[in-house]
């Protein structure tokens, strides 16, 4: 099984809404890093919890950052914290959130793009 990414450049990508069950699936298409922008609890209770995908992540020798934002109130505190994260992730990067929209938006802003 394939997790369906949108490659903003050879390093990062943005996908939709992931369970920890598709954590496998990233790895093995050569992502190193993973990154969550969506918030805990913001699609109720059928959203894996950040927790979560932090154990799972381990489990498979990823990276996991949980850095939440809120869709039409990313910060520049936010950007500057994706920013940070990007420079000390192990490429290539994965982001995700409820479209993958929300997450090449706070990659846009942390990189200047």
């Amino acid at each position: 099984m394939s997790v369906t990414t949108k490659a903003l450049t050879p390093q990062f990508a943005v996908t939709a809404q992931l369970s920890v069950h598709d954590l496998p699936a990233v790895a093995a298409q050569g992502f190193r890093t993973v990154i969550n922008n969506r918030p805990d609890g913001e699609g109720g209770i059928s959203q894996p919890d950040s927790r979560e995908f932090e154990a799972a992540a381990g489990t498979l020798g990823l990276h996991y950052v949980y850095l939440p934002v809120v869709s039409g109130a990313i910060t520049t505190a936010q950007a500057q914290a994706m920013r940070e994260a990007l420079a000390a992730a192990t490429g290539p990067v994965l982001a995700f959130c409820r479209s993958g929209a929300r997450s090449a938006q706070l990659y846009g802003l942390a990189t200047g793009q």
